[in-house]
């Protein structure tokens, strides 16, 4: 029987910037419209930021997120993942609020400190409707994202106990055995929803080698006890997800991780590129999972349990 395939869709981040792509969702109307639509390509699970509808500012106020969730809710059945990652030079108080709030069926979790590069963007873009966004971008020249041992302890006393699972962002081999880490502690319970992260400057490249290096790791440290799922980012996205699923794993996209649909070409939507992943899945002889099917694969709480 072919194993069903989840797609998780990343609508809008806090990486990209508004003046990059005509496509990146900033309203709390575009998101909802994004998230909803991602879904009804065939993405099980959506992953969601926030932003400041005026500037497009990272937003990771309780505030900005209560919109556009209670419209995805009312228009989709898919499973809703909200970040705690927010952005990187966030603390982590600040970043865990909205799921705090909400108790998602679904929080993402970084599993490690790390230097977050954004500045090579520079290279491509060069004007900016907004005064922030470039600054945004240089300023990762001297940035560590902070997600210390205290920090994703903080995460998971915070959340755990909401029946909340979590999206264990990885972004080195590091971060593998840090999840391990917690998972011989008993902090964390399988199955675990391991998201490898490739192509991030600072974090693990996007080789074939990179990707089969992640799998193995997590494979001898997680056994039958994890699901795997991959995201590439920037041009890494599509070549990324196609190595994963080809290999067993799952896979995410979105116009948080990547801008393209081809070499040199914007991507149109966030649905457009799920439909992309949908092909590559279905190209392989497998299926794409429905939201229903996601939530029996990670063992979630259900839709009905969450605060909005």
């Amino acid at each position: 029987m072919s194993k069903k395939v989840i797609i998780t869709c990343a609508v809008t981040g806090s990486i990209h910037t508004p003046s990059m792509s005509p496509a990146l969702p900033v309203t709390h109307g575009e998101i909802a419209d994004a998230a909803v639509e991602a879904a009804e390509a065939g993405a099980a699970i959506v992953h969601l930021h926030a932003r400041d509808p005026a500037s497009g500012r990272p937003d990771q106020t309780p505030e900005g997120f209560e919109p556009f969730l209670k419209v995805i809710k009312q228009r989709s059945g898919c499973v809703v993942n909200i970040t705690t990652g927010g952005a990187p030079w966030m603390r982590v108080e600040e970043r865990v609020a909205p799921a705090r709030k909400f108790k998602p069926e679904v929080a993402s979790l970084n599993m490690g400190s790390m230097n977050f590069g954004l500045f090579p963007m520079l290279n491509r873009f060069k004007e900016f409707k907004h005064e922030w966004e470039a600054q945004h971008l240089e300023n990762s020249r001297d940035l560590v994202f902070r997600n210390t041992f205290k920090d994703i302890e903080y995460v998971l006393n915070a959340l755990g106990n909401e029946g909340t699972r979590f999206e264990f962002e990885c972004y080195d081999i590091a971060h593998l055995y840090n999840l391990a880490h917690f998972l011989d502690r008993g902090l964390v319970r399988p199955p675990l929803f391991v998201q490898s992260v490739f192509g991030i400057l600072g974090g693990i490249g996007a080789h074939p080698e990179d990707v089969a290096h992640m799998r193995r790791t997590a494979d001898r440290l997680f056994g039958d006890q994890y699901q795997w799922s991959v995201l590439g980012a920037g041009r890494h996205q599509m070549r990324v997800a196609a190595l994963a699923a080809a290999n067993g794993g799952n896979i995410r996209v979105g116009l948080e991780d990547s801008l393209w649909a081809g070499p040199g070409t914007l991507a149109e939507s966030n649905a457009q590129q799920v439909k992309l992943a949908r092909r590559i899945v279905e190209g392989l002889g497998m299926a794409v999972a429905s939201s229903e099917e996601a939530r029996e694969i990670l063992d979630l709480k259900g839709g009905d349990k969450v605060a909005f």
